[in-house]
Order: C-alpha cells, then structure tokens, then sequence
C-alpha cells in the first residue's frame, strides 16, 4: 500500500484549484508541492512504481505543470530534481515559466548512503565539490539558456527543501554574483551553525552582542587586506530568497535567530558589527584560511524574506516535513530583511 503522504489526493493541496501567482500563500503552496514531487518521484522509482501505479506525477500537473527533466545522481542513480515547465505561463504574468526544484534526504537504503554522505559535505561546507551540485548548476545554467531565447530568463525559479534547499541556495549564490538573480524558495533550509549562538530564547543581549563583536574582530584580522575591495557578500544583497521555517526544526530554525539578531544589532546602533558579524562563521573563517574564494558559509546571506510557522508542530519530523508548507490554515509571521 502506498504512503499517504505520495497520494496528492489524499496528502495534496486540493483545495487550490485556481493559483492566483501574485498570492504569497499559493506559491509557497505549488513550489511546496512540486518539491514534493521529486520526493515522491525517487519513491516511486526505489518501489518500482510505474504508469499507473506511480504517485508522483499528480503533484505538478495538478497545477497546470509538466516534466522536462529529471536529475540523476551519478552515484547512486537516486533521483534528486527535476524540472518542470508550467503550461500556463503565457496567461500569468507573474507565473514561473520554469522550475527546478530539488528534493532533501531520503532514509531508505536505496537513496541513504549518498543524502547522509551529502549532508556531512553540506556541514563542512564543502556542497559545492559534489557531482550532485555540478549536475544541479550545470541544468539551472542549460534551463536559463533556452529561457533566455525565449525572454524568459527573468521566470526561472529555484525550489528545494532540506538539503536541496541547500542546494538551491549554492546555486542562486553562484547565479546572483553573476548578476542573475533567480526568485527561490527554501524550505527548512539547513542552518548548520551552533544553535546557541543565536538562539534568541535564552541567551541575553550582552552575550550575543559580545559574539558579533568576537566574529567581526576575527574576520577583520584574518581577512585584512585579503580582497582589494571585492565583496562577494554584498554582491548577493538583491538576491532575496524565500526562507520557510519552524521554530522547533533544529536543522533550520537557526535562521530566526540570525535574522532578529541583525535586527537588534542595527536597534541599539551596531549595525555594522551585526552585518559583518553574520555574514561570517568563525569556523570557517578559521577553516577557510587560504581556501580560494574566501569562507563564506554556505547558509548565511544578506536578504531574505523568512516566515516562520508559528502553529505547534507535533513532533520534529512534522516541524521539519515539506507538507506543512501546503496547509491553507497555517499561523504564519512573515518578514523582510535587507542588507
């Protein structure tokens, strides 16, 4: 029997039969989903589910999309994103015309071995080296080129959770600082960093204003004269992602924290500290010495747009699960932050 979770029409977002695009809800709901369909594509391919019998299928054409392509990993021949065109975009403005969305960890055996592989790469900062990020990069560049024949560059969006959040994010950094800025959404991105830094809960102002100051001291130090005025950080400020988050996800909730701490830092007049302070990790700062292209953490950027589901969650794998970002009831904080 499948799992009720791959069955749109049990698990899906049924309710939202007309997507109005210019609706923050609806297209977190339909990126949400489509992201849902690679998971459930990977499923369908490790329980040899075809034709008829596969469930991932429903989850784009639903809403008006259809398969161009779909990522393989070269290691362990799991799937892991696909692309797809929407059918519709002509008639919606502010439609995509492409997605490429990307799928997180998968705990089964056929797919397992190489996720966790890439989880450890994600923590050490290291993504960008993997075979899967160089398909990932290699099909976000081949899909801006045929839209761009199109003139329709501007409507490629980028769409992952867990690690292909992080995925996604490797990417539109690398596109942003090229100067194309692609609209992304990212759930529960993984926010690797020690939680007790910015967790605004317990640890008091003093404290974490004193670890800003440690981390813009050290980075001041260790990169003194080290760039010639080349800042690849603010070079991604117009880049303003999408970032989906609970409070009790451990993996993502790290964000919160980050973005109030900068907040806070520009209230009581340390602006500058607190932008420089989180734009950096001290371990890869100090991992990163004479690393080419700097050490800039692969989850910290300037801007974003965060909303936070503010509903209880009953355990860690629904705080952290895609399907929640779907639920028309969800009770929502939403936020803007700019460099």
């Amino acid at each position: 029997m499948p799992s009720q979770k791959d069955l749109f029409e049990v698990s899906g977002p049924t309710y939202l039969t007309r997507v109005d695009w210019n609706r923050p809800d609806h297209r977190r709901s339909v990126m949400a989903s489509l992201v849902q369909g690679v998971y459930v594509l990977e499923r369908d391919r490790q329980r040899n589910r075809q034709g008829d019998e596969s469930r991932a299928p429903l989850w784009w054409r639903f809403f008006r999309f259809e398969m161009q392509q779909v990522l393989v990993d070269d290691a362990d021949n799991s799937i892991f994103g696909a692309v797809y065109k929407f059918l519709d975009a002509t008639n919606a403005a502010s439609a995509p015309h492409y997605v490429v969305a990307f799928r997180g960890t998968i705990m089964k055996k056929a797919s397992a071995p190489r996720d966790v592989t890439l989880n450890l790469h994600l923590v050490r900062n290291v993504l960008d080296g993997t075979s899967r990020f160089r398909a990932a990069m290699k099909t976000v560049y081949d899909v801006l080129e045929s839209a761009a024949a199109a003139r329709q560059h501007d409507r490629v969006w980028l769409a992952g959770h867990s690690l292909g959040s992080a995925i996604s994010t490797l990417v539109a950094k690398n596109k942003a600082r090229e100067g194309v800025v692609l609209t992304t959404f990212l759930f529960n991105a993984p926010f690797p960093e020690a939680q007790a830094i910015w967790d605004v809960q317990w640890l008091n102002r003093g404290i974490r204003v004193a670890n800003s100051f440690v981390t813009a001291g050290v980075a001041t130090v260790l990169r003194a004269g080290g760039d010639g005025g080349y800042d690849p950080f603010a070079m991604l400020a117009r880049w303003v992602p999408n970032v989906f988050v609970h409070p009790e996800d451990l993996i993502s909730s790290g964000y919160v924290g980050y973005f109030d701490h900068r907040k806070e830092m520009e209230n009581i007049g340390l602006g500058a500290v607190g932008r420089l302070a989180t734009r950096y990790s001290v371990k890869d700062l100090l991992l990163g010495i004479g690393r080419a292209g700097g050490c800039e953490s692969l989850h910290l950027f300037p801007s974003a747009v965060l909303t936070v589901n503010r509903g209880p969650s009953r355990d860690f794998r629904m705080a952290h699960g895609i399907q929640q970002w779907w639920k028309p009831d969800l009770v929502l904080e939403c936020n803007a932050y700019y460099y």
